[in-house]
């Protein structure tokens, strides 16, 4: 089996900063690209980051500029620095992993639980 854990979710206050890490154990042979998405009621999961096995990243407009995202394949874990964080960050946080259980594959996609950010003053 596999488990993705998250922390480092809470309450800040507009402008702060919030680091998440997201540690993938088990059966795990390599992987791939790892994120973070986020989802707020009524709306659907949306990508906040995501960066490649070879480190390249990638981010929508909205979090540009505020957000990095790291991560260290000797432990299998991917970090989310949030700066400058605005009211409109808040949301659940879920990490995502493509990974490969096995050398022959196919990659699957897992999730973590999710872990609540809110900003507000």
């Amino acid at each position: 089996q596999v488990q993705l854990v998250e922390s480092g979710g809470g309450l800040v206050q507009p402008g702060g900063s919030l680091r998440l890490s997201c540690a993938a154990s088990g059966s795990i042979f390599s992987i791939n690209a790892m994120g973070w998405y986020r989802e707020t009621p009524g709306n659907e999961r949306e990508l906040v980051a995501v960066i490649t096995s070879g480190g390249s990243s990638n981010y929508p407009d909205s979090v540009k500029g505020r957000f990095t995202i790291s991560r260290d394949n000797a432990k299998n874990t991917v970090y989310l620095q949030m700066n400058s964080l605005k009211p409109e960050d808040t949301a659940i946080y879920y990490c995502n992993a493509d990974l490969l259980r096995t050398a022959w594959g196919p990659s699957y996609s897992y999730w973590g639980q999710g872990t609540q950010v809110t900003v507000s003053s």
